[in-house]
């Protein structure tokens, strides 16, 4: 049913198409811990009479939603989806060049926004096309940095539920309880909204500040925090390794916190050993797993008890998706071979706004990857990455493997860097675990664990790797850094 709109004395949505069975969904009170729930069920009525009124006289208006309150987003969100409107989630901490890039992208009819844009151009709105419909609009950054969006539906993000819900219950499936620090306009924290609303789950929305001894919270949240609740052990939390750093250097409370969790799913980005050897021995059940934007989150996830075990792969691929590992020729490899990461799945998006993508789609990634004999998954390294030195094809996340193995670094990243004789000269950057710390013997092992035209020709020592928010190597200003050091070693 079109338009559908939310009916507040029973608290169920009338679009069976968006909800499949809806009954029930909504007349659980209370399940979003963090936020006001009767505020939040009139707050999406309020937006569908907004939207409403749009549509009367025109189409489906192109929303562009950015909001850092959780009350104001997940409303806004959800009168959209009801409503059939596109809806493009939007980052609240975008600069001035960021939104005029996206406003001549999007050309939004309506922008939802807390505070006033910075000076930019707002470009005259198009007409939504007839296949907007009901888009979710997911923003992802490339390796260019440009904005984009992916294209997303209900279904898609259904689909994502409904494959991540089957590879923890199987065919007993039960409520996923999510507890969210991820921001939710990032895919990562809006399936932990999905994943909780679609399974009749709790959903827990901590705020950034919420380790700030000197902030104060809701007492649900506080006491959540603080151990006074036995719910932890129910419920699944998402980080990004930075977070998981953060806590861990945090007092043990924190750590005794995170060791009640049943689930702790780690994406966004690499984590490095030593963060992972820290997790095990506090016998946090992390679950390391492989997804994006372009998949609705993970496809791939590494059973906990595993992990606990030693394991530090990304697992197994779950029910919704196919993974397959392919050469140049994209034939299918064998077990142990690297190769190009190609998926398909139910929760693939649609394509690159506004461009959709042609179907049958097999989505080809930049990751290079294999599977051992058990079917586990194992990213090794990014295509793009790849360094061409002396006509041999080298991965420098390789190169990194072998550095922390020695125990001699703590962080590492290597790169090529334009050489007139070599055509890429192998870089090494390096940030010592050991004092005193010797170059020397640190290149005397690399001799003998990696080829010769595998050995860096340039070194750098520094104090730390610098890294993102979401704990992914930050390149430029590692290149920044290299520039400002003394002469490579």
């Amino acid at each position: 049913m079109d338009n559908a709109s939310l009916d507040l004395d029973n608290g169920n949505p009338t679009g069976e198409h968006l909800l499949g069975s809806p009954q029930g969904i909504w007349q659980r009170q209370d399940w979003i811990i963090g936020l006001n729930y009767q505020a939040w069920l009139e707050r999406i009525q309020q937006r569908q009479l907004e939207l409403q009124a749009f549509i009367d006289q025109a189409n489906y208006p192109r929303i562009l939603l950015v909001q850092s309150d959780p009350l104001e987003f997940l409303s806004g969100f959800m009168a959209a989806c009801l409503c059939d409107c596109p809806v493009f989630l939007g980052n609240p901490n975008w600069q001035q060049s960021e939104w005029q890039q996206v406003l001549h992208l999007v050309k939004p009819h309506i922008i939802w926004s807390p505070s006033l844009l910075p000076q930019v151009d707002i470009p005259e709105p198009t007409p939504a096309k007839p296949e907007e419909k009901g888009w979710i609009l997911i923003p992802t950054g490339g390796s260019s940095g440009q904005i984009r969006f992916t294209i997303h539906t209900w279904s898609t993000l259904t689909a994502s539920v409904d494959g991540c819900q089957r590879h923890f219950f199987g065919d007993k499936p039960d409520a996923i309880n999510s507890c969210c620090w991820l921001p939710l306009y990032h895919v990562s924290g809006l399936m932990q909204f999905m994943r909780s609303l679609l399974t009749y789950g709790n959903l827990i929305l901590l705020p950034r500040h919420c380790f700030n001894p000197h902030i104060s919270l809701s007492p649900e949240v506080d006491a959540f925090l603080n151990l006074q609740s036995e719910q932890p052990q129910q419920y699944f939390l998402s980080l990004v390794p930075t977070q998981l750093q953060r806590i861990l250097r945090q007092s043990s409370p924190r750590v005794q916190w995170l060791a009640r969790f049943r689930t702790i799913l780690i994406g966004g980005a690499p984590a490095w050993p030593s963060l992972l050897e820290s997790a095990r021995q506090y016998h946090l059940r992390v679950a390391l797993t492989y997804g994006m934007t372009e998949t609705a989150a993970q496809i791939a996830t590494l059973d906990p008890a595993r992990f606990i075990e030693g394991a530090a792969h990304n697992g197994q691929v779950l029910p919704h998706a196919h993974i397959t590992i392919e050469d140049e020729q994209h034939q299918c490899l064998p077990a142990h071979k690297r190769g190009q990461v190609v998926i398909q799945c139910s929760s693939l998006c649609k394509g690159y706004y506004p461009q959709e993508f042609t179907a049958p789609h097999k989505f080809f990634t930049d990751d290079l990857g294999y599977f051992n004999d058990q079917g586990d998954l194992h990213i090794v390294g990014r295509l793009s990455r790849k360094i061409i030195s002396g006509g041999e094809n080298i991965f420098p996340e390789e190169i990194e493997e072998a550095l922390l193995g020695t125990g001699m670094v703590k962080d590492a990243m290597v790169f090529g860097q334009l050489h007139p004789d070599w055509g890429q000269a192998i870089t090494a950057v390096v940030v010592p675990s050991v004092k005193p710390f010797s170059l020397t013997a640190l290149k005397t092992i690399l001799k003998n664990q990696l080829s010769a035209f595998k050995q860096p020709k340039q070194w750098y020592v520094l104090s730390t790797v610098p890294r993102t928010p979401q704990g992914k190597i930050d390149q430029s200003q590692v290149r920044q850094a290299i520039q400002t050091h003394t002469h490579p070693q």
